[in-house]
């Protein structure tokens, strides 16, 4: 049976256009991805469409980000996958790196010292709604197939624990709940294999171009759920090892990541700015996107079979539920950059708009900003 196809230049528009729209972070990229596949063009039926998007939740990296590759391959192949992908990951990362030179500038204009300081006081209040969307489903899927309430909550407590207190070796904590449930299936007896360590990262401890790398490629190929899972796994490289950034910057990169369209993962760019200039921000976003482009062209027709395999989703039995606990930990380590008293009562006000009131991200990250830029030019206390 033939599958649907498209013109390459029907790809390149179509994508480009959820690139540049996709505000709202991984669930608004799957409904635009759904309406235009499924119901607006019939190039996926409802069912296939499901299945890739649960087969993209089993691997590494921004599963959003690769749903959007694997559609674009479907309907058009390869090179649908690598125009696709680009035209939803390339916005982002163009965004991520203009605001980059604006506001972490070594002397930034005070209003954008405001902003950014009144926007990342909202981020750590960002992370806790987005760890806390993913526990309900987490456990109700945990509890219909082979997991344990008992095991569940075991994992994302130490994804918790790992994101406050490990910093750059969360990915060892996530790798190693996924490799227990293995173990504990009997279909793997090697979790020896958690003491492997890249032989030249010895080399990248000085914070050079080879450790800004393993930075990008631990948030790429290595963290399972994508997203926020992705903010402990860059802060204590970014921070406290290689100091590339001060916590504020930190913070004022997270919130640029959330307010521009595309995947959240384009982050890892403002990280690479700040580590070595624009060269730095782009070298970052290749190494953190290329494992995505990888996982579809390189799977081909097998990627849909993902699903189906036992040892990935036993896997992610473990894993999953460690990054969530690592996202919800990572809004600790958050809350604890921020050094003014006016930034905690915007995190309390951020913390009611976004998980009682239900206020959208992006609005919520740009009121908190308005309040920076008030506090600022009325001579208030800034970071």
């Amino acid at each position: 049976m033939n599958r649907p196809s498209a013109p390459i230049g029907t790809i390149a528009r179509e994508w480009l256009r959820i690139g540049l729209t996709g505000f709202g972070g991984p669930p608004a990229h799957i409904s635009l991805l759904r309406d235009l596949v499924v119901r607006r063009e019939g190039w996926m039926d409802a069912r296939a469409f499901e299945d890739a998007n649960a087969a993209c939740s089993l691997l590494p990296g921004p599963s959003s980000t690769q749903l959007s590759i694997f559609c674009a391959y479907r309907v058009g192949g390869p090179w649908g996958a690598i125009v696709g992908g680009l035209g939803f990951v390339v916005p982002a990362v163009v965004m991520v790196l203009a605001l980059s030179v604006l506001f972490l500038a070594s002397s930034p204009p005070l209003w954008v010292r405001g902003a950014g300081a009144g926007a990342g006081a909202a981020v750590a209040a960002v992370a806790l709604r987005a760890g806390g969307d993913l526990v309900g489903p987490s456990y109700q899927h945990a509890m219909e197939g082979h997991g344990h309430r008992l095991r569940w909550t075991a994992y994302l407590l130490a994804g918790v624990v790992g994101a406050i207190l490990v910093g750059p070796y969360l990915v060892l904590v996530l790798l190693g709940c996924g490799l227990i449930e293995l173990v504990r299936r009997g279909w793997f007896s090697g979790a020896a294999a958690l003491a492997w360590k890249p032989s030249w990262l010895a080399a990248a401890s000085t914070g050079g171009i080879g450790a800004l790398c393993w930075t990008a490629l631990k948030v790429g190929a290595l963290s399972f759920g994508g997203g926020f899972v992705i903010i402990p796994l860059m802060q204590d490289d970014a921070v406290h090892v290689y100091h590339w950034m001060t916590n504020a910057q930190f913070l004022n990169a997270v919130a640029l990541g959330q307010i521009t369209p595309g995947p959240v993962v384009a982050t890892v760019a403002a990280v690479g700015y700040a580590a070595h200039g624009i060269g730095g921000g782009i070298l970052a976003a290749v190494v953190a996107f290329v494992p995505s482009f990888s996982f579809i062209l390189l799977g081909g027709g097998r990627f849909e079979r993902l699903r189906g395999n036992e040892r990935a989703r036993g896997f992610l039995d473990g894993a999953g539920p460690a990054a969530i606990g690592a996202i919800l930990g990572s809004a600790v380590t958050l809350a604890g950059a921020l050094q003014e008293g006016w930034q905690f009562a915007v995190l309390a006000a951020a913390a009611v708009a976004l998980l009682l009131a239900r206020l959208g991200v992006v609005l919520t990250l740009l009121s908190a900003g308005a309040v920076g830029v008030v506090v600022a030019l009325s001579g208030g206390p800034l970071p």
